[in-house]
């Protein structure tokens, strides 16, 4: 086992000369067309180990697992089959690489991060000329030219801006950057998501001329205009048991490979709360803190939840990894299976959950009342970044399986 130890034996020494047991940095991801992701982050030191906090408005990711391999630094990110391998030259700039796995093979994208430098984005063309807070309806065109429909929110003080864009699947989490001239940008990344978002501001209520940028390649162009009373259209990410179904059936190995269904003890009579997740889903990722906390304190009440793993292997000792690690890190007591199916495969639901129609959105939940049947399909989670639908969200769910429970 590769021994765990504290970055500071690659931070040059004057970087902590100072003092101080922190210090900023700007880091950038660059992708195959040199357009930079932008994001902050503060190395600490902690219990005389070394902490990453990725920062993206309000969250706060702390980054611990850190080794030393040679003269490389490898930095695991907590979730996601995602990591970093940067070396430190004498000024102390970071220099490497970022690995994300996909289905395929890793997409790999160059990473530097320079200190003392705290500003994410910076106001070139001086002050906002325009405040853009407030609710959008937005268009964005997919490379093959198709249209989709989403919902943009923003949060504008000053220069500064944060918000997301909610979507039938979810949302993009915690987007940060600011509002300079006419021209807004905003980014994030989490080891999952690596995004960019351009636009220019036409006037106080049109976004035109907008670019979205994801991961390596992934480039979309998108245009908004205010609607306070536009909503997110779900109805293309919802699945449906088929014609004279009722029930679901499942057998699948937990992570320690003990086989688990519904039809086990510690099911019967009671309401189960079924996940459709993946390790490599940042939405799953805020559905399973929610989750976690939420049946730790609930469970008493006759409430049993699983989840139902699709990763980006099939190999079920490559995907457990992942998963224990996601395990480990939400502290999740509920069954989490390996279905040993990919998220990208086609018949992902035909050989998973046949009484259904396809499933279209990582995360989904299944609700299932005290009689075995499902009761509810909800597709998609509005995560903690986006406010009062995150609070919204929670409270449909309190409400349902309150009326779960009641029910004979």
């Amino acid at each position: 086992m590769k021994k765990l130890i504290t970055f500071f034996s690659l931070v040059p020494a004057f970087l902590m000369a100072q003092g101080t047991n922190q210090k900023e940095y700007r880091s950038i991801l660059y992708r195959n067309d040199s357009i930079p992701i932008v994001f902050n982050m503060t190395v600490r030191e902690k219990d005389g180990r070394q902490e990453w906090i990725i920062r993206n408005a309000e969250e706060r990711l702390t980054v611990d697992s850190i080794r030393r391999v040679g003269d490389s630094l490898y930095i695991d990110m907590p979730f996601f089959d995602s990591r970093l391998r940067v070396k430190t030259d004498k000024e102390g700039t970071m220099r490497g690489f970022w690995y994300k796995g996909t289905t395929a093979a890793d997409a790999v994208m160059p990473f530097e991060a320079k200190p003392r430098v705290e500003w994410r984005f910076q106001s070139v063309k001086g002050k906002a000329r325009y405040n853009v807070s407030g609710r959008y309806a937005v268009q964005f065109t997919r490379p093959d030219g198709t249209k989709r429909k989403s919902v943009a929110e923003f949060r504008q003080t000053g220069n500064r801006l944060t918000g997301t864009f909610l979507n039938p699947s979810g949302d993009y989490r915690y987007l940060e950057g600011i509002v300079t001239g006419d021209s807004l940008m905003l980014s994030c990344f989490d080891g999952s998501h690596a995004y960019y978002f351009g636009a220019r501001i036409e006037s106080s209520k049109r976004l035109v001329s907008g670019g979205f940028w994801a991961g390596l390649t992934h480039y979309e162009p998108w245009e908004a205009a205010r609607d306070t009373r536009v909503e997110v259209d779900k109805s293309g990410a919802m699945m449906e048991l088929k014609p004279g179904e009722e029930r679901i059936h499942f057998r699948y190995p937990d992570l320690d490979s003990t086989l688990i269904s519904l039809s086990d003890e510690r099911f019967r009579n009671k309401v189960v709360v079924v996940q459709l997740m993946g390790s490599w889903c940042p939405n799953c990722m805020d559905e399973t803190a929610f989750l976690s906390k939420w049946y730790k304190e609930n469970r008493q009440h006759g409430v049993e939840v699983v989840a139902l793993a699709y990763e980006y292997s099939t190999d079920f000792r490559k995907a457990s990894i992942t998963l224990k690690k996601f395990q480990q890190r939400h502290q999740v007591t509920y069954p989490m299976l390996n279905t040993g199916v990919s998220s990208a495969d086609p018949l992902r639901t035909e050989k998973t959950l046949p009484a259904f129609s396809p499933i279209k959105a990582f995360p989904t939940t299944i609700f299932i009342g005290k009689d075995g049947k499902v009761k509810k399909v909800h597709p998609g989670y509005n995560g903690p970044g986006t406010g009062i639908h995150h609070e919204a969200f929670k409270k449909e769910f309190e409400e349902t399986i309150r009326a779960l429970l009641n029910q004979g």
